[in-house]
């Protein structure tokens, strides 16, 4: 994948990268794997080149001379300009490739803008800025979204392609969509499977109406992982994607999540909304390979039961 970075005095162009795979048997120093395959390059060079963050192993930017190139892996070494790093203490890339990007998002950080006039960095215009910094022609586009106080996994498309591919076929894409909360009470169920229709009112809160002809239906199937201190762990799956599906569906079962003010909750022990997209599988929008992300529960959430 070819990266760079937009300097705005001067004409953008494409950054000259080379890439090399170590075909032996054993690991080998960085800097004396390099050196081997630039032998005309001074050592005072390639440590420049280290330094200064044009190197990758394997998609990891090094600054290490004896980081250690393990058999199969990939160096790249970005002759132009240092490697494009994105860090932010609330978003981290799991995974990205020419066509998608795939995050954990922390609690509090906005999927998108919205309607209010107090701007504020989102996951959305976090990536968009990394993106463009790669290469000004660069593009991000939202797929799905997690609500502002949900963390976890979520992906976005990086090309038109992978996101027409993913939106209008989503329910076949998606292979794979599991949360975990920890929820008021101790459920005495070991699973089960919630169903009703959603509607929302003027302000915006999503709620479970009888009335025939009116919202529109959701399921959420359930587990528990475990139980105690007054509280459940438990595991939720989505058979449809509505808005604050799982807290209105916890909220129905008689045990809000944890935190979850809006929906029922009494205490909020960490601090937060304690729900957390945790696997997301999909079939890769253009290769079609099976794409599997798994995060663990939060440690704070383990604490809680």
């Amino acid at each position: 994948m070819i990266k760079s970075r937009h300097d705005r005095r001067k004409p953008f162009q494409p950054d000259r990268v080379s890439a090399w795979q170590n075909k032996g048997e054993n690991p080998e120093p960085l800097l004396q794997f390099v050196g081997r395959l630039l032998p005309d390059a001074s050592r005072n060079d390639l440590k420049r080149y280290l330094r200064y963050g044009h190197i990758m192993i394997n998609g990891t930017v090094t600054t290490a001379f004896d980081a250690p190139v393990a058999p199969g892996e990939w160096v790249e070494l970005n002759f132009t300009r240092p490697f494009v790093v994105f860090r932010h203490p609330r978003l981290e890339i799991v995974y990205e490739d020419d066509d998608i990007i795939v995050v954990n998002k922390g609690y509090g950080l906005l999927s998108v803008d919205t309607d209010s006039p107090k701007k504020a960095d989102t996951a959305y215009s976090l990536l968009r800025a990394y993106v463009k910094e790669v290469n000004p022609a660069n593009k991000i586009f939202v797929v799905h979204r997690l609500d502002r106080d949900t963390s976890g996994l979520m992906m976005f498309a990086k090309t038109n392609e992978a996101k027409e591919a993913m939106q209008h076929n989503w329910n076949n894409m998606v292979l794979e969509r599991t949360y975990v909360a920890v929820l008021e009470g101790e459920m005495p169920e070991k699973s089960g499977v919630i169903s009703s229709n959603l509607d929302q009112t003027s302000r915006f809160e999503v709620y479970t109406t009888r009335e025939r002809g009116e919202g529109k239906r959701a399921t959420t199937r359930y587990r528990v992982l475990k139980r105690g201190r007054g509280r459940t762990l438990a595991e939720f799956s989505l058979d449809t994607g509505r808005k604050n599906q799982i807290r209105v569906h916890a909220r129905d079962l008689g045990h809000p999540i944890t935190g979850d003010r809006k929906y029922g909750a009494a205490q909020s022990p960490i601090h937060r909304l304690a729900l957390h997209a945790r696997t997301l599988r999909f079939a890769h929008p253009v290769t079609r390979e099976d794409m599997h992300f798994k995060l663990p529960i939060p440690h704070n959430f383990l604490k809680l039961v």
